[in-house]
């Protein structure tokens, strides 16, 4: 059986669920009046699942085997978004559809640690290395399909019917049939690694505590953590309310973009700006070193956030204009982000690896969580002009963490043919 055949359809099914959460969950809620104060305080709390991610991945060893973890999350995610789906109708939606989605993050951030786990069983190490740009392409193909697909599809589903909440319902009830087609691909294609089964429980719990012992013990674990919950600072902020400011009529200060422009211009070109400077990054610190690129690529991350402030102020009509000028700031994005990525491989290097990189992701997750839930409240205080100006001053706290860490000077750098 090719391997083809399994990880490009299991790396889209992991970026999905996590893209429509995050994502376009924000998109939904702005579409349906929820206000920004609402959408930010709660759907940063579906960041809560990858948070603690760390401390139930061992009972995805103890228990089963991966393949069986990996089949049942994809039903579960396909069965809470076609609930989703029968809740957007109702009066208490937004309450409905949170608990929903609550159910499809932990689902997502579950399948994640067995898809990771069942990849690094099922190939040699010289085939996950052959192998890693296809995983990365295919979770890039995922996040397009849902923030540009999914949302297209509403925004025009939307406008036919002029109902947005059953565009929506009938775009989550796509997103469940999709991920029936999933499982059912993958009840037949995933191999049977031999290795693939439960984890003795008094080895593991051991290791447990050991692992994260040596995580906390090492040199310089401050200004490590200061780092992962700092580094992104700003951009919890403005993710949370760049959705909302595309969507908002201009007379409340946003772009007055429909649906579709959003799947479009943010959703699709802006992906794809982002996937290439994420590419230009990888080759940039393979050749230099992440030492050599790391303060150029803090500059590449938060600069950008400029673009929001001249967008504000300016309120430009041209969907082309507003497209470029996404893409320009996703693509620095994309690159800057490089680098903090290679730092939490850096970070993680060693015999436990893959429970340090976790644990790294926890905590970067927990910083995109907490300041996210006060955004909304922020912008609708500020006005979208000034809270993107605020958005710029919050980078400070970036350049301070980046300027504290010890980095590896040959950390990166592609070692040179003998």
């Amino acid at each position: 059986m090719s391997d083809m055949n399994w990880i490009p359809t299991l790396y889209f099914a992991q970026a999905l669920p996590f893209v429509v959460v995050m994502t376009v969950s924000v998109v939904m809620y702005k579409t349906l009046n929820v206000s920004n104060t609402d959408i930010a305080l709660y759907t940063s709390w579906l960041y809560l699942p990858w948070v603690v991610k760390p401390f139930w991945a061992p009972l995805v060893d103890m228990f089963g085997t991966k393949r069986l973890w990996i089949l049942a999350m994809q039903l579960a995610i396909g069965a809470s978004f076609a609930l989703v789906a029968l809740t957007l109708p109702t009066s208490r939606f937004f309450q409905m559809s949170l608990a929903l989605l609550w159910l499809t993050a932990f689902a997502s951030a579950t399948h994640d640690i067995a898809a990771d786990g069942f990849y690094m069983l099922a190939l040699e190490q010289h085939q996950q290395a052959a192998f890693v740009g296809v995983r990365s392409a295919f979770f890039r193909l995922g996040m397009i399909g849902g923030q540009g697909g999914l949302v297209y599809l509403a925004g025009t589903l939307g406008d036919f019917s002029g109902n947005v909440a059953l565009a929506w319902s009938i775009t989550f009830g796509v997103a469940g049939a999709l991920f029936v087609l999933l499982l059912a691909w993958h009840r037949f294609m995933l191999p049977v690694p031999s290795e693939d089964g439960p984890v003795r429980h008094d080895s593991h719990a051991r290791a447990f505590v050991a692992t994260f012992a040596s995580f906390f013990r090492r040199k310089g674990i401050v200004p490590i953590l200061a780092f992962l919950m700092l580094f992104r600072f700003a951009e919890a902020q403005a993710l949370k309310l760049i959705t909302p400011f595309l969507l908002d009529p201009r007379s409340a200060g946003g772009l007055g973009l429909g649906t579709s422009e959003v799947g479009i211009a943010y959703g699709t070109v802006g992906v794809i700006a982002l996937t290439a400077g994420g590419i230009l990054g990888g080759f940039a610190i393979a050749r230099d070193g992440l030492r050599r690129w790391l303060w150029p690529m803090v500059v590449a991350m938060h600069l950008p956030n400029l673009i929001f402030v001249f967008l504000a102020f300016t309120q430009p009509a041209s969907i082309v204009g507003i497209s470029a000028a996404l893409a320009a700031e996703q693509f620095g994005y994309g690159f800057g982000f490089a680098a903090f990525l290679l730092y939490m491989v850096m970070v993680a290097d060693g015999p436990s690896k893959t429970a340090h990189y976790a644990i790294c992701t926890g905590f970067m997750a927990l910083g995109m969580m907490l300041p996210g839930m006060a955004s909304g409240w922020i912008q609708e205080q500020l006005g979208y002009a000034y809270f993107f100006i605020w958005v710029c001053l919050a980078t400070i706290p970036s350049f301070i963490v980046a300027a504290l860490v010890h980095v590896d000077p040959h950390f990166g750098r592609k070692a040179p043919s003998p």
